[in-house]
């Protein structure tokens, strides 16, 4: 078997937990190796990390993104690297679900930035992957043969599906451009220096603390456990016999669930499981099991060295001895902690003990208008949900741009005390709640999904409410008028609209039907204001949940006139409305309604002259969707009488978003 010896190794993210015990090993037992480490030092990685590294002549750290290409570039130059070992990513499961954008910039860009300079440069004899056992997906539960190597890939959540896709890009520029690559796919890892949002380490601050062990679901989940210098050490035989264009799954055959881990943490922690161990709401979708076949990587020697009950002890007594090596750590030991995602920042808080204001949500186009927005008094703070939503994103764009203090709120609605925490750190003074749940593509997956519907549009939306109304403050409630439908009272074409005190009407998908109780139920508070919105539009023409994106992609559309709401026009007025303390419900439409063939007539004048539709049916319609659609027209005199400037729908059409993208 040949072995290989490198000279000069670029580690990207060894400033993180698996990443740093591999270059302090190497370090250490190589001393002719030269290392550098790239690392932009996110949330979850840490210099202390690689104290045992700082003084040696063979380490050098660069503070760095490796999704910048002129950095990378330079140093494989510079530093005359030959082995790039690439640990950087995105991994925290439950971060995934609230922001995956984010793990696309990272594990998928990121990792595409350094195959490109690795291709120009074309000095690189080694190139190793880290991704994931996840990227199998799940594994059957009665399953006793591992996933191997050439298994499948079928990952089940955002993060996976980015690791995923990295592998591929990898896969690609190994076959294309002959890079030598090798890939590994790991187990869950323990140990020392591990962030505490992961498992084992977050259930051992707890426990420090004396408090319940939160278990997602009923704990049943199975899961495989290495501790951290055996992986350290898989590495370092890969790196140096590794076969090149091969996969090396890194795992275990000793599997735990995670109540059983919880367990084991409690004994030896002296507690009890029965009072001290919680079952929380689970993730949107939670792998039964993940089950690798290992003999690979046996085959080139390596073998699991520690057991779990060894590998237990040495990390608990190393958090005992280190318990601020993280610092307030108070938000990464919630059970679903999605707040943490804050590219660029070292941690998830600041010096003073708060979340940095910082937008974490996708690349939006930023409605211009000033007509409504006035200088605000510094004695105003918005908190805003809804982070990594379209109207929650726009809304933290607009108060940045206008120079409005603002924070993200990192407490899931239908949990009382995070929301409690919220107010306490932040202490707003006004509360927008654009978060919800319309379904992915559609409102048709709420059909299906309808306990996570009530819990985030019902209970979720009444307990912010209810927490507002404890502290005095105003919520801006961005609700739906799709709860009406045309009647013989509101007939289609007569002008005349539903009007704000109306009761609902459309109870056709489950989707409306609980935007229309929650909506009733807030009668009941004088301290919110509804903001009823239709059919949202904005001039960002590339956002998949824009009105104008989705029928322009449709192969037949129905063609009905509808009230519509112009974010670029009213998202401005949504903030005024909140200076001026404004309640009640608000149907918050542009004047007037608008069809489909009108809205595409539009498209075709002023984007495309080529484009082209079809017309079907309502009756042909239903044959292709689950649940009925909302169709009706808002009375928008309360809103109009408010701002006189409100332009109706078709002009706003026009000169909010047509106008613009107006292509010559």
């Amino acid at each position: 078997m040949a072995t290989y010896t490198p000279k000069n190794i670029l580690i990207t993210g060894a400033a993180g937990f698996i990443a740093s015990h591999v270059a302090n090993r190497l370090i250490r037992n190589y001393p002719g190796y030269k290392i550098v480490v790239l690392d932009k030092l996110d949330y979850c990685s840490n210099l202390k990390n690689l104290l045992p590294s700082q003084s040696s002549p063979n380490f050098k750290f660069v503070k760095g993104d490796i999704a910048s290409a002129d950095l990378v570039n330079y140093l494989l130059v510079a530093e005359s690297i030959d082995t790039i070992m690439h640990f950087a990513a995105q991994t925290h499961v439950d971060n995934s679900f609230g922001n995956s954008f984010e793990f696309t910039k990272n594990n998928i860009y990121g990792t595409h930035v350094l195959l490109e300079a690795c291709k120009v440069t074309g000095q690189i004899r080694r190139f190793i992957h880290v991704s994931t056992d996840e990227v199998y997906g799940e594994t059957d539960e009665d399953a006793v043969v591992g996933n191997h190597e050439a298994s499948q890939l079928l990952p089940t959540n955002p993060y996976s599906a980015t690791k995923a896709g990295a592998e591929m890009l990898v896969m690609a520029y190994g076959r294309s451009y002959g890079l030598p690559v090798i890939t590994t796919r790991g187990n869950n890892v323990y140990g020392p220096n591990q962030f505490p949002e992961k498992l084992i380490p977050k259930f051992i601050l707890l426990a420090m603390r004396g408090k319940t062990l939160p278990i997602h679901g009923d704990g049943s989940n199975v899961r495989s456990y290495l501790y951290c210098e055996d992986v350290a050490e898989a590495f370092e035989v890969i790196l140096h016999k590794g076969e090149v264009g091969h996969v090396y799954n890194v795992g275990t055959k000793k599997e735990r669930r995670v109540i059983d881990v919880a367990k084991d943490i409690c004994k030896l922690f002296s507690m009890d499981p029965e009072t001290n161990i919680q079952c929380v709401e689970n993730r949107p979708f939670n792998d039964q099991r993940y089950f690798l076949d290992d003999q690979k990587l046996k085959n080139l020697g390596w073998s699991e060295r520690t057991i779990w009950e060894e590998g237990l002890k040495k990390t608990i007594a190393w958090y005992t001895k280190n318990p601020e090596w993280w610092g307030d750590v108070a938000g990464a030991l919630l059970p679903h902690p999605r707040m943490l995602m804050m590219p660029g920042s070292r941690h998830f808080e600041s010096e003073d003990g708060k979340v940095p204001s910082v937008s974490n949500t996708p690349r939006m186009i930023v409605p211009t208008s000033k007509s409504f927005i006035s200088p605000l008094e510094p004695s105003f703070k918005f908190l805003i949900y809804g982070r990594t939503g379209w109207i929650g994103g726009i809304l933290g764009q607009l108060c940045e741009k206008h120079g409005i203090p603002f924070e993200y709120g990192r407490g899931r609605l239908e949990n009382r005390a995070s929301l409690m925490a919220d107010i306490q750190n932040i202490k707003p003074t006004h509360v927008f709640n654009a978060a919800g749940l319309t379904g992915r593509p559609n409102v048709d997956w709420c059909e299906s999904h309808k306990t996570e519907t009530i819990r985030t549009n019902v209970v979720g939306t009444l307990t912010l409410a209810d927490v507002c109304r404890q502290h005095e403050l105003l919520m801006m409630n961005f609700a739906t008028g799709c709860i009406f439908e045309y009647d013989a009272a509101h007939p289609q074409g007569s002008g005349i609209g539903f009007k704000e005190e109306d009761k609902p009407n459309f109870i056709g998908s489950f989707y409306s039907k609980t935007k229309a109780m929650v909506e009733e139920l807030l009668r009941e508070y004088d301290n919110v204001c509804t903001l009823r919105v239709r059919m949202p539009i904005s001039s960002d023409l590339n956002n998949p949940r824009n009105f104008i994106t989705k029928i322009s992609r449709y192969n037949k559309v129905v063609n009905i006139p509808n009230s519509m709401t112009i974010l670029d026009e009213l998202l401005p007025i949504s903030i005024e409305m909140a200076k001026r303390n404004l309640r009640g419900i608000w149907n918050f439409t542009n004047p007037g309604v608008v069809s489909h063939n009108e809205i595409l007539e539009m498209y075709k004048t002023y984007i495309d002259p080529n484009f082209q539709w079809m017309n079907f049916t309502l009756e042909e319609q239903a044959k292709v969707i689950v649940a009925p659609r909302s169709n009706n027209e808002m009375d928008a005199s309360k809103l109009k009488k408010e701002f006189p400037e409100l332009l109706p729908i078709k002009e706003s059409l026009i000169k909010y978003v047509f106008k613009p993208n107006k292509r010559t």
